[in-house]
């Protein structure tokens, strides 16, 4: 069987978000499988493609409106990931060094979908199922039974993930132009309200959609920024799987990016080993226990209220240190600096994303705050889990999926509303249990032998896959 991923972001290529991490692993582990999975991303002006060898397996050329966009196919030689990795290339379009905020991002995708579709067309290449991953290739499942060019192509599955429905890809009718030729009879499957909605249009079109987690889908028959109707139309094609991790690399054992490797026998020395150099070198206290935040500044994380919640928390607790790692909103970036120059020694800030940093927090820190207001499935608190760092977390989407009070003999610590109030109570009931070691031992052990790793996950996509084909 052989399945492309199709998407614009990749790890290590091209990361923004967990999208990139989830089609840089979930092939890899279907290749284990025995599926032929491959991923086809745009090409990006980035280090790894600059590092690494590619070859132009195929070239040609297409109008997207009145301009003729001429089109690379360049494959990765080596297989380095553990799978087939194609980029496409179009001058003035697809090669350039950021993935997002681009202001003709429409035209981008547009030509992404449509290059795609021609050079499969015109290479003889016939995959039994392509999966698309969020609204930037929500267009492929109409094309493929509607574009007027692709009839030979209207045979294949498609299966379309919903990493976040908040960001549906809406474009102006007079987008409509640029799109490939299509049954115009069928422009309704392309609209909603009054625009062409490539993540509505994927709902409708695909064979099968997946949610990241049961706890996602289910709220998005409830909120999906304006399409819970039409999840809710379409519920009976409707999965929950949520992701997993890559435990080659996500490994504290294994961990090159870490200072001192451990395993859960050995986590207590590993911990505070990295923890001392990470509080050396932004001058925080290693003798106290670490909190952490790791992610976009973003409402939808919860991160406006991160300010809020940490001067409440010093203000009834002086007996932690916090570490932020991320970026975003301009103001929220603002308010935490701010805050470190108010709780110097106490909260230290690193703006941007460092990969290798990010590892090390993990491996230093014992817990990790996800106050969100949105969490489709959530990876950071799965690497956490896996880094014997305790997870502090709102209940929503995968949050609630995945980690569990220790209330209810879980490994977490879970606050239902999204309120500075509630969110400190959980951080405190989490150091009361931090200074009663053994209590604390047992939990982080429990933490670390918990599998949340891509082989169940991929078998339950493979499983899906086989039923359509059946």
């Amino acid at each position: 069987m052989e399945v492309i991923h199709l998407s614009v972001e990749c790890f290590p290529i091209a990361k923004v978000g967990g999208l990139a991490d989830v089609v840089g692993a979930l092939p890899k582990y279907q290749r284990v499988l025995g599926i032929d999975a491959k991923v086809v991303i745009p090409w990006f002006d980035r280090p790894f493609v600059k590092e690494h060898e590619f070859e132009i397996v195929a070239t040609g050329s297409f109008f997207q409106g009145s301009e003729e966009l001429q089109y690379e196919i360049h494959k990765e030689k080596n297989d380095i990931l553990g799978f087939p990795l194609f980029l496409i290339k179009i001058p003035g379009k697809l090669d350039r060094e950021e993935v997002y905020c681009y202001p003709d991002e429409a035209e981008q995708w547009i030509a992404f979908q449509h290059a795609f579709l021609h050079w499969i067309q015109n290479n003889g290449i016939h995959p039994s199922v392509i999966h698309c991953h969020d609204h930037h290739v929500g267009l492929i499942p109409f094309l493929l039974q509607y574009g007027a060019v692709f009839r030979d192509l209207a045979d294949i599955k498609t299966v379309f993930t919903v990493h976040n429905g908040q960001y549906q890809g809406w474009m102006s009718w007079s987008k409509g132009i640029l799109l490939p030729p299509f049954d115009t009879w069928k422009w309704g499957l392309l609209d909603w309200d009054g625009l062409i909605n490539p993540l509505a249009t994927a709902i409708k079109c695909s064979d099968i959609y997946t949610t990241v987690s049961e706890g996602y889908l289910n709220e998005l028959f409830i909120e999906a920024n304006g399409l819970q109707g039409l999840f809710n139309t379409e519920s009976a094609k409707g999965y929950g799987i949520v992701n997993g991790i890559d435990t080659a690399y996500w490994n504290p054992q294994l961990d090159t990016l870490i200072e001192k490797k451990y395993n859960k026998i050995t986590v207590l020395k590993g911990k505070e080993e990295n923890k001392r150099i990470l509080c050396e070198k932004y001058n925080l206290s290693s003798n106290l226990p670490l909190l952490s935040f790791i992610g976009r500044f973003a409402k939808e994380k919860g991160a406006d209220l991160l300010a809020e919640i940490f001067i409440k928390l010093f203000s009834v607790r002086d007996n932690i240190c916090v570490f932020i790692l991320g970026s975003g909103d301009r103001e929220i970036q603002d308010e935490l600096t701010d805050l470190a120059l108010k709780f110097e020694g106490k909260l230290s800030l690193f703006f941007g994303y460092d990969e290798e940093l990010a590892h090390q927090v993990y491996a230093a820190s014992d817990m990790l705050l996800m106050p969100s207001r949105v969490e489709p499935c959530g990876l950071n608190q799965l690497y956490a889990l896996k880094y014997g760092t305790i997870p502090i977390v709102r209940a929503i989407g995968g949050l609630r999926d995945t980690v569990i009070d220790i209330e209810n003999e879980g490994y977490g610590f879970v606050f239902e509303k999204l309120n500075t109030d509630d969110a400190v109570k959980a951080i405190e009931r989490s150091l009361d249990i931090y200074f009663d070691v053994k209590t604390w031992k047992g939990i982080r052990r429990k933490a670390m032998q918990l599998d949340f790793s891509w082989d169940r996950s991929a078998q339950k996509y493979v499983e899906l896959y086989n039923q359509l084909l059946k």
